[in-house]
């Protein structure tokens, strides 16, 4: 038997008859968590920010608004992220007194990282809607929010979608560092099996593989997307 089949074997070993499955799983389960409402935490922040910062600065409450959101967008993009998530989880959260778990942290963070870069892709999709949108909007009477809310970023959302799934990837391969607050996801989880065994080089191989098939899903995912958009519109 060669070395490589005797590694495999170990691997089996550790994952089936010691239970490693039930850590794989928990840890697909909270890669997936923190990556999907990461996200949506990050969509709800970036539309907030990127309406913001299209608003027309006339008054001086625009003015300001507009500070503290390019404040914002400057202060998550500027740091990585495992600085935010120990910051986070070292620092903010014994300052004020609060308790929060690994996975409760992480998703948190990757909402407000998420929410500063999504604010940009938002901003260019807002900017790429035809200004007579939200002109027409207005002349039927109604507010600007509103017009934004119905007319432009829905159209907004469609024009960026292909970029929104590329975040959704970034997210799910960055999930990777939340073992630094505790966190249990695909990389513990292997590397409890690894640790277990001995034996880094299958479990790692496994988990690069549950990674590429992930990110394989959520790219076919926005794709079917894309292509049921397209035939929407064309039969509008």
């Amino acid at each position: 038997m060669g070395d490589f089949e005797r590694k495999v074997e170990r691997f089996i070993e550790i994952f089936i008859n010691q239970n490693g499955y039930v850590k794989v799983v928990e840890g697909l389960k909270n890669t997936l968590l923190i990556a999907i409402l990461g996200l949506i935490i990050g969509i709800l922040i970036g539309t907030i920010i990127a309406t913001v910062r299209v608003i027309p600065k006339y008054k001086v409450l625009p003015r300001i608004l507009n500070g503290i959101c390019s404040f914002y967008v400057g202060l998550f993009r500027g740091t990585p992220m495992v600085v935010q998530l120990l910051v986070c989880y070292y620092v903010m959260l014994p300052l004020m007194g609060a308790h929060m778990t690994g996975v409760q942290v992480a998703i948190l963070v990757f909402g407000l990282n998420s929410g500063a870069y999504i604010s940009e892709i938002m901003r260019s999709g807002i900017l790429s809607v035809d200004s007579g949108q939200m002109e027409a909007g207005r002349a039927v009477g109604l507010s600007f929010g509103t017009t934004m809310i119905k007319i432009v970023i829905p159209q907004a959302v469609k024009n960026i979608l292909p970029t929104l799934g590329n975040e959704f990837i970034t997210l799910i391969k960055e999930t990777s560092v939340v073992s630094f607050v505790g966190a249990a996801d695909l990389y513990v989880a292997f590397s409890y099996i690894g640790s277990n065994s001995y034996e880094f080089m299958v479990p790692y191989l496994v988990m690069a593989i549950i990674y590429i098939v992930l990110v394989m899903i959520i790219s076919l995912g926005i794709k079917t997307m894309e292509r049921s958009l397209r035939k929407s519109d064309r039969r509008h």
